[in-house]
């Protein structure tokens, strides 16, 4: 399977967060309960456990996806009735919120149109969404995204399909201040496929 990905960036993040983004995404055809047994659940992320899944409730996914008392949380989202994606929210650096959907995982059909549910959703956040990567062939999976989206510094060896940032940050990269961009209200976007976003 493809590492492809889709990364948005947040600040002040919350419960609420979680719930709007949730349900946006859930408007969008993207559920986070099992379409056969209508469970929900969270999937471990540590080394040790990686993959197990333990059950829990709406209001828990909620609860533990604000980040509240936790640094990262992981989730299983189903597209319809169809084949799931990996959803892994975490504390990046300087208090912003990382959310990443590993829509590789996915058939091509279907990933196309998780990334254009995912855009949508991310887009009505967008007040307090600072930016995002689409790389829905992985390419650029070992790229310091935080330290390009959040910082402005890291370098990129190789492109995405798609980056945004805000004004500022694409201003202080080095590579991406020389670079022809398209604004997306709040963000200046590059890459390749800024005209299917």
């Amino acid at each position: 399977m493809s590492a492809g990905f889709f990364h948005s960036y947040h600040l002040g993040w919350t419960r609420l967060d979680a719930a709007t983004l949730l349900g946006d995404l859930e408007a969008e055809g993207l559920r986070p309960r099992h379409p056969v047994t209508g469970r929900t659940v969270l999937v471990s992320l540590d080394h040790p456990s990686s993959g197990a899944r333990s059950p829990v409730t709406r209001e828990q996914l909620l609860s533990l996806s604000g980040l509240q008392r936790l640094q990262e949380v992981g989730f299983r989202l189903w597209v319809d009735e169809g084949p799931d994606l990996l959803v892994r929210i975490r504390r990046a650096r300087g208090g912003v919120v990382a959310v990443e959907f590993s829509v590789g995982e996915l058939p091509p059909v279907e990933r196309e149109r998780a990334v254009s549910a995912i855009r949508r959703s991310v887009g009505r956040a967008s007040v307090l969404c600072i930016g995002f990567v689409v790389d829905r062939s992985g390419a650029t999976a070992g790229t310091d995204w935080d330290g390009v989206v959040i910082e402005g510094s890291a370098p990129l060896a190789t492109w995405p399909d798609a980056v945004a940032v805000r004004e500022e940050i694409a201003h202080r990269h080095p590579q991406l201040t020389v670079m022809d961009s398209v604004a997306i209200s709040p963000w200046k976007v590059f890459g390749s496929a800024v005209p299917s976003l």
